[in-house]
């Protein structure tokens, strides 16, 4: 039974917001760090790697549907994706860092003192890119838990950068946010499990950290990504408008 989980979610290879992260108090005296996803489709892939892979077996692993298109995009399975910046980054990741992306879960569960058994995932637990919000329909969140073991009462996922903890026919849902692309505020946003649930957000110097991504990252479009994605032009309005009719509410009864 774990006492403190830190949930950090859609890293997207921002490297200055997960090193605030990481300086957290209580990231750094947390039991575990689970990532749920999207961990490096971003302007600085290896070196968000890099950095996590030498935290050891602090971090729990899980891929996110990014993370699964890179490795098909340098694996030759996939000849485009979606993201303007994923194929660049792909190319950035050395061997080491595409076995590692294939050797990752899709979900995992731990066992959080006050929370009990805890199911992490991206999107869904049965999906990498299904889109669940915080406003979708009870009977969209039963869709998506079917078949999950009754024990598990509290279910972790990321994938719409937006945080929020609700009940959906008794289960706790909790998204942690984003840390490197939040939409509708600014700062790396994150949750810490046990014995309840807190959403928190770290801020950090946005300005110094564009300037960090321009100098470090060759990404060709690196000035505009990081002005629009740090700076989280994108509101939740936007993202709750482009999300919802993902999630199946226009075919509901």
């Amino acid at each position: 039974m774990l006492n403190r989980v830190a949930v950090l979610s859609d890293i997207h290879g921002v490297l200055p917001a997960l090193e605030a992260v990481l300086a957290e108090p209580d990231v750094s005296t947390a039991d575990h760090i689970v990532l749920t996803g999207d961990i490096t489709a971003g302007p600085q892939p290896a070196q968000v790697l890099d950095l996590l892979t030498s935290l050891g077996d602090r971090v729990i692993w899980i891929s996110g549907n990014a993370d699964r298109e890179l490795l098909e995009y340098r694996r030759g399975q996939r000849d485009t994706i979606p993201d303007p910046i994923a194929p660049w980054a792909a190319e950035q990741l050395r061997e080491d860092h595409l076995d590692l992306l294939g050797s990752l879960p899709r979900s995992l569960s731990l066992s959080v003192n006050g929370l009990g058994k805890v199911l992490f995932c991206h999107a869904t637990p049965r999906d990498d890119e299904e889109v669940v919000l915080v406003d979708s329909r009870l009977d969209r969140w039963k869709e998506v838990f079917g078949g999950l073991d009754t024990d598990i009462r509290t279910v972790v996922c990321g994938h719409t950068h937006m945080p929020f903890v609700r009940l959906a026919h008794g289960r706790l849902v909790i998204n942690p946010g984003s840390i490197g692309m939040p939409y509708g505020r600014t700062g790396a946003h994150w949750a810490l499990l046990g014995p309840g649930v807190e959403l928190r957000t770290t801020h950090f110097d946005i300005e110094a950290a564009a300037i960090q991504l321009g100098q470090d990252s060759s990404y060709p479009d690196i000035t505009e990504w990081a002005d629009y994605f740090l700076h989280a032009r994108a509101t939740d309005a936007d993202a709750l408008a482009a999300f919802a009719p993902r999630d199946g509410r226009d075919h509901s009864p």
